[in-house]
């Protein structure tokens, strides 16, 4: 039942702008809810030209402010976290929403969203993607822990949490947070819209597709490339993405002599369907991130046909999302180890091609259609509550 509510989404980066997993997330849903019938609004930074206001896939899309750095010195900016809250103060005050879902980073935008929907006595939600909690001391040394203290008022804050998986609901409830208020909604894939992609005409052996910082620990992908080369000479890895580490990637991968030999750097890609057919003409994906929520790229992969290997760290939720011997393996943060297992999946053809089947399978039951239907009974429950 569509009650032609008016939806506000708060987030500083925006799809196709800024390519990532809540920019993703935030795209497929709103357009889909806009199709149901909904208004929807996604308020960010302006990272286009022309007016501050678009009307895309029918969503009004706001430039808040003008576009800044999402990173200094390789961590998110903090200069820019603020800027963004006050923006969204300045802006989102002056229009009337039935829902507000505020995305979890950069944190202090959700402070500003919670005193609107307290000054409009509009119902609140935010969506959370990671829980840090002691890894805000490693990130930021002993100033991290005001990021703790900011992350637990955050917690407290939203009528409803929406949590992208399983582990994150159990952090949040650790954190205080009533277990009756969260709901976990995974990310979910454009299943049929990658089923009619086409591969490459060339072929590759591993895929990495995502952004290149320090946390997606590439430089170990990098490392088992150098080990698996020991047996395959000519294994062939291609990287997708940019980001801030990417000079010192192609210094590594240099230095290892993979460059232009075994591993090729694509940089970043304009459409989704080059992203796609790249993974398609490739028989492993590989993440080697140590701390992710529920990357979009899984399920991508899946999607794709070709299995996954993630790695088994105590902040990557993405386990949830990763049966091993079924679509995938998860591995420890260990170059020889993650060789081990492409070389596997490699040199195991028929072992691979049922993984691929199962693959597929999984990806199946998270298309975005399903996951919009979940989303909807959220909200309709929340604005009937009193």
């Amino acid at each position: 039942m569509c009650l032609k509510m008016k939806i506000c989404y708060i987030y500083d980066a925006i799809y196709p702008w800024i390519k990532g997993g809540i920019e993703k997330r935030l795209y497929e849903i709103s357009r889909r809810l806009a199709e149901r019938g909904y208004e929807v609004h996604l308020y960010g930074l302006k990272w286009w030209s022309g007016p501050d206001v678009l009307l895309k896939d029918g969503v009004y899309i706001h430039g808040t402010g003008k576009a800044l750095n999402l990173y200094s010195n390789k961590r998110r900016s903090i200069s820019e976290a603020v800027y963004f809250s006050m923006k969204v103060l300045s802006s989102c005050i002056k229009d009337k929403v039935d829902i507000i879902d505020c995305q979890q980073f950069p944190y202090l935008s959700c402070f500003s969203s919670k005193f609107i929907s307290l000054a409009r006595n509009t119902k609140f939600i935010i969506t959370w993607y990671e829980i840090w909690r002691d890894y805000w001391l490693k990130y930021l040394g002993i100033t991290g822990v005001i990021g703790m203290l900011i992350e637990r008022a955050c917690a407290k804050m939203p009528h409803y949490a929406i949590a992208i998986n399983n582990i994150i609901k159990r952090e949040l409830i650790m954190l205080g947070v009533p277990k009756e208020v969260i709901v976990t909604i995974p990310n979910g894939v454009d299943f049929y819209r990658i089923q009619n992609v086409k591969k490459q005409s060339d072929s590759f052996d591993i895929v990495y597709a995502g952004r290149l910082v320090a946390h997606k620990r590439v430089d170990i992908l990098l490392r088992a490339v150098y080990e698996v080369k020991k047996e395959m000479p000519d294994i062939k890895c291609i990287i997708i993405g940019d980001g801030p580490e990417k000079n010192k990637l192609i210094g590594l991968a240099s230095e290892l002599n993979l460059l232009r030999k075994n591993v090729y750097f694509l940089g970043f890609l304009e459409k989704d369907e080059d992203v796609y057919s790249y993974i398609k003409s490739s028989k492993v994906f590989v993440l080697p991130s140590i701390r992710e929520g529920f990357p979009n790229t899984i399920l991508e992969a899946n999607a794709c046909g070709v299995p996954v290997i993630i790695i088994n760290s105590p902040k990557n939720a993405s386990i949830e999302a990763v049966k091993d011997h079924y679509n995938g393996f998860k591995v420890g943060l260990s170059p020889q180890e993650l060789a081990h297992k492409i070389l596997w999946l490699i040199q195991n053809e028929e072992a691979r091609k049922k993984m691929c089947i199962n693959a597929i399978n999984f990806a199946q039951k998270h298309d975005w259609g399903f996951i919009v239907e979940k989303l909807e009974k959220v909200y309709e429950k929340l604005f009937f509550e009193t």
